[in-house]
């Protein structure tokens, strides 16, 4: 069942090889991602576990140079994230549940302000984020009785960059998120499939 998602690395390693420019990486980009997330059967148990206290961050896979990353969030009932930044490009699609992303600005002061109104993504709802479209949110699963899982791509090892997040009183504090899995899921194993296809 993970085929989809071997595929979706796939192709979008692809067109990081054509070398496009951000633009093209966001709309085509968020495409592929479009459709990886239109359908719901493919992500493995492990790395859609939430956790009581704290949203999960799983990594599902990283692109031998660290081109792009490819992780699964999943939020608790009514779990947030701080006002953070990304610093890279990325694509959130929305896999399972709802998120509303509050997007956010800095005043002359320094102070992360919230700009315009939450965004509302719903399954199958692509949103773009990076520091020429916007790269300051905070993020929360719009429903207090269940799960949501948002599958996000970034254009890094997202868990090692260096982000900031921007508290209430101002300023911004230093971050490096790491991942919640020690084990990814293995999506080059084809046996089984050439096992069923052999004469």
């Amino acid at each position: 069942m993970i085929a989809p998602l071997r595929d979706f690395v796939g192709a979008f390693g692809r067109l990081l090889d054509s070398q496009p420019d951000e633009p093209r990486i966001l709309s085509e980009g968020g495409a592929l991602l479009r459709t990886l997330v239109a359908r719901d059967d493919w992500l493995p148990d492990a790395f859609a576990v939430a956790d009581p206290t704290y949203y999960q961050q799983f990594l599902l896979h990283a692109d031998s140079t660290e081109r792009f990353s490819v992780v699964s969030f999943v939020w608790g009932p009514g779990q947030a994230t701080p006002i953070h930044d990304h610093t890279v490009w990325g694509l959130i699609g929305m896999l399972r549940g709802a998120e509303y992303s509050q997007p956010y600005a800095l005043d002359a002061g320094g102070t992360a302000r919230p700009q315009g109104a939450p965004v509302r993504l719903d399954a199958g709802h692509v949103e773009a984020v990076s520091p020429t479209v916007g790269d300051l949110h905070r993020v929360h699963n719009a429903h207090a009785d269940r799960v949501s899982i948002s599958i996000h791509v970034y254009g890094a090892n997202i868990g090692a960059v260096r982000r900031h997040t921007y508290p209430a009183e101002g300023g911004r504090k230093p971050f490096v998120s790491g991942y919640s899995n020690t084990l990814l899921p293995n999506l080059w194993d084809r046996s089984a499939e050439l096992r069923n296809t052999a004469a």
